[in-house]
């Protein structure tokens, strides 16, 4: 896959892109990341790539011009599509299904805003989409784009160890992960679940479905609002409900226990 990123910081986006899962995708060949600056395609001596909002007020908003020169440059750089993506607050929120969509093609273009953003003709004429990886305002567009690339980049056949590490990960089905731990079995702060240490198989499998159920009730209960919920899952779901509901119960009437 290949990503190319317009942004007045390269470097930013360069070294982000260059470490752990989405940095081994890179050198393993399986993730190309290019970067463009809209500074290299201004003509002025100043290398302007902003100015004033029209209408007055505070704030700069970035240029048309520049920004067409290095989607040019983009588009002739490779045959694939330079499907073009404004990271933006105005724009829908980035899930694990849009990730997961977007990972599956050959290139996608990401365009980092900075000042009060870009002027809205390019925008209108040049993006296919926006998209927001929540409801807040930062300084630009890097860190939206870092995001997204190290999403759509450890979803690269290959670049996690192990693939199915992917599909257990939290929203790959629509709900939270499990709880996961690892030695010692006994400490000071507990112990492990003795159904992970019991070899059953099916087992596990249930635990961990009723796990990830109940956190998703507990923490995201909207996630469940929108999933259609098997006989299963139901029913493992409605006994993390009365455990839960019990425990509570309890810890009302004695206290917290240790």
């Amino acid at each position: 896959m290949r990503v190319d990123v317009i942004t007045l910081f390269p470097d930013f986006i360069n070294q982000s892109a260059d470490v752990g899962v989405v940095g081994r995708a890179r050198k393993r060949g399986l993730l190309q990341v290019q970067t463009w600056n809209p500074r290299d395609f201004a003509h002025d001596n100043y290398r302007t790539v902003d100015e004033r909002t029209c209408g007055g007020g505070p704030g700069m908003v970035m240029l048309i011009d520049p920004l067409r020169e290095a989607l040019g440059a983009i588009r002739e750089a490779s045959d694939a599509p330079a499907h073009v993506i404004y990271l933006s607050p105005q724009g829908p929120r980035l899930t694990q299904k849009k990730v997961e969509s977007l990972a599956a093609r050959p290139r996608i273009t990401l365009l980092c805003g900075r000042y009060e953003g870009v002027d809205e003709r390019f925008v209108a004429h040049e993006v296919d989409e926006e998209l927001s990886i929540g409801d807040y305002v930062l300084s630009g567009g890097e860190l939206a784009a870092a995001v997204l690339i190290d999403a759509v980049g450890r979803l690269q056949d290959g670049a996690l160890n192990d693939a199915q590490s992917a599909q257990q990960d939290s929203f790959s089905d629509g709900l939270l992960d499990c709880p996961h731990y690892t030695r010692p079995v006994e400490h000071a702060l507990g112990a492990v679940p003795p159904v992970l240490l019991s070899g059953d198989h099916a087992a596990i499998r249930r635990w961990r479905l009723k796990q990830s159920l109940g956190r998703t009730w507990l923490r995201r209960p909207d996630l469940l609002a929108r999933r259609a919920l098997d006989k299963e899952s139901r029913a493992l779901l409605e006994e993390f409900r009365r455990e839960y509901l019990a425990a509570q119960r309890l810890e009302a009437k004695t206290g917290p226990q240790d």
